[in-house]
């Protein structure tokens, strides 16, 4: 099983301490895949619009969060 798996398994845990740490986990997993994802549009030359399009934000979030790494 992958890591992003169990972490979501433990996610539905009846145990809140452990649910609650593995949605903390995917949280900081996602946030990870979010910004190699956007360092490799931006590489391959996309816009900070198509970006902001393809994660249903605003074009002024996504460059904010992104735009100075």
């Amino acid at each position: 099983m992958t890591e992003a798996t169990e972490l979501a398994e433990r996610a539905g845990d009846g145990d809140p301490r452990i649910g609650l740490r593995a949605v903390a986990a995917l949280r900081r997993l996602l946030e990870q895949l979010e910004a190699v994802q956007v360092r490799s549009a931006r590489n391959q030359g996309w816009s900070w619009q198509e970006i902001a399009a393809e994660l249903g934000v605003s074009r002024q979030a996504v460059h904010k969060k992104y735009g100075r790494r």
